[in-house]
């Protein structure tokens, strides 16, 4: 019945287990009081509590060797605010689009983004904003 959703509260309650289970997934950060601090710091341990993380870092780093640009599309603008604090520390060129970016912003970066010889390493969207 649960997962039908005959009793309306009981769906409500595995919809939110199932948003807490896929923020588990994605970065312990996503938890408010996960993240040491105040003050808050973007280092290594962005890296180190996060598996997921830990191998797109390795990931990366490969990637940029080869010469590729990277898209990375995320449901969680949480998760986008995450990884934007890890591109910042590693020191990668980047942009990113979300529903907080204004047209002409979104059309200059994606311009930016696509053209021969840019230097723009990765580019983050949020699923919504980008249109999926």
């Amino acid at each position: 019945d649960t997962i039908n959703g005959a009793g309306n509260s009981s769906k409500t309650r595995l919809l939110n287990i199932l948003m807490q289970l896929r923020k588990c997934t994605n970065h312990p950060y996503l938890f408010d009081g996960a993240e040491p601090g105040p003050p808050y710091t973007t280092d290594l341990h962005l890296v180190t509590n996060s598996g997921k993380l830990a191998v797109l870092d390795k990931l990366l780093y490969k990637l940029r060797e080869r010469g590729s640009r990277v898209l990375i599309f995320s449901q969680m603008t949480r998760m986008l605010d995450i990884l934007e604090d890890y591109v910042f520390w590693r020191g990668f060129k980047y942009f990113r689009l979300d529903g907080n970016t204004d047209h002409e912003e979104r059309q200059a970066c994606i311009d930016k983004f696509n053209s021969p010889g840019s230097d723009v390493f990765l580019y983050m969207l949020s699923t919504r904003a980008g249109g999926l």
